[in-house]
């Protein structure tokens, strides 16, 4: 067990070529997060509960990567140029996104550092320094992707290959301003590989195959595609391979209360079983 920038990124060496890393997970809010809306309001940008349905990957030989800071704090899975600008209270000394497909995002309030909930509720009722916004990037960002980084490369160079699992949940039903799709009920699973740039369709396909055979109803790069974690980690021709996984709260949690329901376990065995594939399965060989 490794602990890399402490309490903020938990990691545990694996033995396999299998990584799974969860960046929306985290519960420990920092001290200097002078946030103005209810802890309980920032609560609900969790992926609420994830590392517990995968704790039993370790034991089996996976690779696990963590994120103890909260979302709303830092998302891990943006890049550091998702700046959002209008939130600083001077210059950003980095680059900036132009994509207009990425900054639409950024508007929406969902950068590297948010401004407002999945719902719309500002965070903030201030500026955030720009010196303020670098060290989150320097105790939580960083950390982080070099831990996935040195996982993968780790795995690829023992096995010569890697197939990584970017594990998160989502709503039962699209928030107001969390995708291009607000109101969508989502399905029990969705699949995204970046539209096979950052997977193989084969492996994506069998991923999907094995929990539609479970009798969940699975979507495939809709309305989640895969954001940076496997844009970045994620070379297909280089055999090394990363997915998105988000799992629908509704089959393991209350959303409201946050507390876990009777589908936990039976949820957990079918990942259980998913990993497990896997950990069995050489991309090379599909």
């Amino acid at each position: 067990m490794i602990a890399s920038s402490p309490a903020l990124v938990y990691c545990e060496s694996g033995t396999s070529a299998l990584v799974l890393d969860s960046p929306h997970s985290g519960t420990h809010y920092p001290t200097d997060f002078l946030h103005s809306c209810a802890r309980a309001v920032l609560r609900r940008a969790e992926d609420t509960h994830v590392e517990k349905l995968y704790d039993f990957a370790s034991a089996l030989g996976a690779h696990w990567i963590e994120a103890r800071f909260p979302r709303s704090y830092l998302d891990a899975n943006r890049n550091t140029t998702e700046i959002d600008v209008t939130l600083l209270d001077g210059t950003w000394p980095g680059a900036v996104e132009t994509d207009p497909k990425i900054l639409s995002k950024v508007r929406l309030g969902k950068g590297l550092i948010w401004r407002t909930t999945d719902d719309g509720v500002p965070i903030y009722n201030r500026k955030l320094a720009v010196a303020e916004v670098q060290a989150r990037l320097d105790t939580c960002w960083k950390p982080y992707h070099a831990a996935v980084a040195q996982a993968i490369d780790t795995a690829h160079q023992q096995h010569g290959y890697s197939i990584h699992l970017n594990c998160h949940s989502m709503p039962a039903i699209a928030s107001s301003h969390a995708t291009d799709f607000p109101g969508e009920a989502h399905a029990d699973f969705v699949v995204g590989d970046r539209d096979g740039s950052s997977a193989s369709a084969a492996l994506s396909k069998r991923v999907c195959e094995h929990l539609s055979g479970l009798g969940f109803s699975v979507s495939y790069n809709h309305p989640y595609k895969g954001v940076e974690l496997v844009r970045r980690y994620g070379q297909p021709a280089q055999h090394r391979h990363s997915i998105q996984l988000e799992i629908n709260r509704k089959l393991y949690m209350n959303e409201d209360s946050l507390a876990l329901t009777a589908g936990f376990e039976p949820l957990k065995a079918s990942l259980r079983s998913l990993i497990e594939l896997l950990l069995r399965t050489d991309p090379r060989r599909l």
